[in-house]
């Protein structure tokens, strides 16, 4: 009879424990949501505008953005200390994964996050100044390996993504090209257009409205299959230097421990914003690509950047600049 009655407890317990976490996520949420993210401006604002429009359809609350400026990793280190209840969320950018290899942040990218989803992705597209007599990137390797350190490339500042996208190539091809780093991108595409630099392993929402008029001329996408964006363009591993694949990629994170249920309905949520026909297409007009991932595949892409772009900022020597 006893071991009836603690049989009995047990699964008491535990059908209590289920209901208790199904309410929870059904409840949730009960009050506004907070996204943190970084300072206005650029692809990270621009996708967290569109999910904070478009969340509280689903949500039944509002999503208010809460933007930090200063250092990159202000936003991350205040996630990390929230509390994992659904209401403090990240949106951040390959910043999150790539700093811990370049300086000491006050968090762990694996331990302190749970994706949600990967929002929006941009690739990187090899681009060079027209004088360059070379049109494919099989020429522009061979050229880079026949002027060994006379080719110069324009990249943004230490640890960015036209940066890691420029080691990346030379490692790759093993070549030796000069690099000259900008405060900001900005300034690299100009001088690029001016003829200061030659080439830019660039995201593509920065260059590609000088292609048409022949400003700047592009050779190449940096993403593993064609860009619907760019369908045009061959990829770079097919048009001479395999496994070649760069891109700027944002995306939706919640503090560690934070209920699945709750996790589960941010997602569904979310992704529902992201492929709706209008904000793909506003994604698509400013040069991007809405994703709506997985929390899993979110996850092992984090990871294989981590392993990809670490492996190059380790073998450079690369540290974030004082």
């Amino acid at each position: 009879m006893r071991r009836m009655r603690f049989g009995g407890l047990i699964f008491s317990c535990y059908a209590a424990l289920l209901v208790t976490t199904a309410v929870h996520g059904q409840d949730y949420p009960v009050k506004p949501v907070r996204m943190v993210l970084t300072a206005p401006g650029g692809s990270i604002d621009f996708t967290g505008r569109l999910i904070a429009y478009g969340l509280p359809a689903h949500l039944g609350q509002p999503v208010v953005m809460d933007h930090r400026g200063g250092s990159a990793t202000i936003p991350a280190g205040i996630v990390a200390k929230s509390p994992a209840d659904g209401y403090t969320l990240l949106l951040y950018g390959t910043s999150l994964w790539i700093a811990p290899f370049l300086q000491e942040v006050s968090y762990d990218t694996l331990r302190d996050f749970v994706p949600i989803t990967l929002a929006a992705s941009t690739p990187n597209i090899i681009v060079v100044h027209p004088s360059l007599p070379v049109s494919s990137v099989r020429e522009l390797i061979a050229l880079a390996k026949f002027k060994p350190g006379q080719l110069s490339y324009a990249s943004a500042i230490t640890g960015s993504s036209t940066h890691l996208a420029g080691e990346l190539f030379t490692s790759l091809a093993g070549v030796k090209i000069l690099r000259v780093p900008y405060r900001g991108a900005g300034q690299a595409i100009t001088d690029l257009i001016g003829g200061q630099v030659l080439m830019m392993f660039a995201n593509a929402a920065g260059v590609s409205p000088h292609f048409k008029s022949g400003r700047l001329k592009p050779l190449a996408v940096a993403s593993a299959r064609p860009s619907q964006l760019f369908p045009d363009l061959p990829t770079a591993g097919s048009s001479g230097l395999p496994g070649y694949e760069t891109s700027s990629i944002n995306g939706l994170f919640a503090p560690a421990k934070t209920p699945t249920a709750i996790v589960r309905r941010l997602h569904q949520d979310t992704v529902k914003v992201l492929h709706a026909p209008d904000v793909k297409e506003q994604f698509m007009n400013a040069g991007s690509e809405a994703v709506g991932s997985s929390p899993e595949e979110f996850t092992a892409a984090i990871k294989s950047e981590m392993e990809r772009l670490g492996k190059v900022i380790k073998a450079a020597g690369i540290r974030a600049e004082p």
